[in-house]
């Protein structure tokens, strides 16, 4: 129920925003998780080393540098309903002392159809290429070298333009040095930066209704982190870090005939933001069992704003932002288990899409930063039979930016955003039981409560309760399997009211979807498999979904529908 902003994605450790103002290009549109090796959810305000405004948490895509020091290569190949094609090739050659990766993406497809055989506006091609080199001068000493670029094009359902360009270029450099000594264990830098340029508009990708428009958007960030890792005693170990990050934000449009001669036109700077940290975080070992773990951050954040038709300066923003964290965790010494117990506070700046999209805040009455304190506990358990979590939070967010939508918001009056203090609170708990040897069941369960404290309704774009049950068998090579997922009814809603990817629509019936799959590894080397989504056809949306927009040849729905019966199968091959 936190998008946006308020969760940080880091991609090898570099900060990815995009670019677009309608939120076309979340960071998400540029990132392909299956080349990197693992990705790290950090739940709430519970860290201080990952940038500012991690109010709901952080996600960290990211390699592995033991993978890349051995010669191997991989690569995949998936075909589905409507046309769905993805491709994958990898390879790493390792030396002595350098290596050297590179992979490339690629997928497609066309227009899928939901459970009620309605074809949805929204097909799309993905390409990715990412290349990577590093030197090792000896065991203790990395430097890395890491470029990417990636290019897409989608149609979509909920609005009235599509996507006609997501191309990015990024490159970073990171330096690491450890075992340096007693105290001084370990140093690491990072550069990087990143150039997104997007285009939108409403005759490429559909059959052009009313006059052509076209939007062009780009970002450049720019980058840099430092930190240092110190063992200040025995049991205890202190990172010291700083950060800084600029990004930039221009903007070209068209109308009518200039639609098609827009890349003619001068890009007109719309905002500049700056911000700069400083952080601590500390682990104490209170001996064996026992661990408190805490941080404390300062952010200096800036930004100016211009008029995003003329380029003249409007306003300009300074401000202290703050956050800390403290956690106690416990091993329990007769379970495979930790408990832990956590109180952390976060603050957030308004973002490029709050500031540009939403009336009256490129003027001097900006709002206030966010600021959420939550408390987080909980309980992880594993051993060779049963590995789960159950966890309960509670958060005061002061200043929330709640957005109000009535209307296009080219029109002004029609988008506004004020802060509102807001309660939330809930709990999630995860099972994976192997009662028999080749029996497993897996479980989920996720349920949030979320309270608008100012207009005394319930918060805006809160999702609804939701469980899987899952149940796979294995026998020798073969691996079957299959995933019952239920959401409950949510008529909890504040109508037009919500966040920068979208607004409460109204109440959304529940639903239940069943999935299939099976999967044969006749060796380490191979894997084929397949399986079939939405069993039986069902026609549903999400209740965090947008309001279906009117596309020319394509039904207009309430929502946008999700995909009905999809079939797929998958071969992969990894080469040592």
């Amino acid at each position: 129920g936190l998008a946006g902003s308020r969760l940080n994605l880091l991609v090898d450790g570099a900060e990815l925003l995009g670019g677009c103002g309608m939120r076309m290009d979340p960071p998400t549109a540029y990132v392909f998780p299956e080349v990197f090796d693992k990705v790290t959810v950090l739940k709430g305000p519970q860290s201080v080393s990952h940038g500012n405004g991690n109010l709901a948490g952080v996600v960290l895509f990211e390699r592995d540098p033991k993978q890349l020091r051995r010669t191997h290569a991989s690569g995949s190949l998936m075909a589905g309903s409507w046309g769905r094609l993805d491709a994958l090739a990898s390879g790493t050659v390792a030396g002595e002392k350098t290596y050297f990766q590179a992979s490339a993406n690629y997928a497609e497809s066309d227009d899928y159809e939901d459970g009620a055989g309605t074809k949805v506006h929204s097909f799309y091609t993905r390409k990715n290429l990412n290349v990577l080199g590093g030197w090792t001068p000896d065991a203790h000493t990395r430097v890395e070298l890491a470029a990417v670029a990636s290019a897409a094009e989608a149609a979509y359902a909920d609005r009235n333009m599509d996507g006609v360009k997501f191309d990015r270029d990024g490159y970073s450099l990171k330096f690491e040095r450890k075992n340096l000594g007693p105290v001084l264990q370990k140093v690491s830098a990072q550069a990087y930066y990143s150039y997104i340029d997007h285009v939108m508009d409403n005759y490429s990708l559909r059959t052009l209704s009313g006059m052509a428009m076209v939007n062009n958007p780009d970002r450049e960030t720019q980058g840099a982190r430092a930190a240092a890792e110190l063992a200040v005693a025995a049991n205890t170990q202190l990172t010291l870090g700083v950060d800084w990050q600029q990004n930039q934000h221009t903007l070209r449009t068209g109308m009518g005939a200039s639609a098609y001669t827009y890349e003619s036109r001068p890009r007109i700077q719309d905002m500049d933001t700056r911000i700069a940290g400083l952080y601590g975080e500390l682990r104490h070992e209170l001996g064996s069992s026992a661990r408190l773990i805490g941080g404390l951050r300062l952010d200096d954040h800036a930004a100016d704003r211009y008029d995003k038709t003329t380029g003249v300066f409007q306003a300009s923003a300074d401000e202290n932002l703050s956050s800390g964290f403290v956690r106690y965790e416990q091993d329990l010494t007769a379970q495979p288990a930790t408990v832990f117990i956590g109180l952390g506070h976060a603050e957030r700046p308004m973002d490029y899409w709050e500031a540009s999209t939403y009336d009256g805040l490129t003027a001097a009455s900006q709002l206030n930063p966010e600021k959420n304190t939550q408390l987080d506990t909980g309980l992880l358990w594993r051993n060779d039979q049963l590995s789960g979590s159950v966890s309960v939070w509670y958060s005061k967010i002061d200043d929330f930016i709640l957005t109000h939508v009535t209307g296009s918001c080219s029109t002004p009056g029609n988008c506004t955003a004020a802060n509102n203090d807001v309660t939330r609170y809930g709990g999630e708990a995860d099972l994976a039981w192997r009662f028999q040897p080749n029996w497993t069941l897996r479980g989920n369960l996720a349920y949030v409560r979320g309270d608008n404290d100012t207009r005394q309704t319930p918060l805006a774009q809160t999702p609804p309760l939701e469980a899987r049950l899952g149940l796979d068998y294995r026998t020798g090579p073969w691996t079957w399997g299959g995933v019952l997922r239920g959401v409950a009814r949510q008529d909890r809603v504040d109508v037009g009211y919500g966040n920068i990817v979208g607004t409460d629509i109204g109440p959304t019936p529940g639903f239940a979807t069943l999935a299939l799959n099976t999967a044969y590894q006749p060796d380490r080397k191979w894997l084929v498999s397949a399986g079939v989504d939405n069993v039986f056809d069902k026609r549903y949306a999400e209740h965090i979904s947008r309001a279906g927009a009117m596309v020319s040849g394509f039904a207009q729905t309430t929502r946008v529908n999700e995909p009905g019966r999809f079939f797929w199968v998958k071969a992969r091959i990894a080469l040592d």
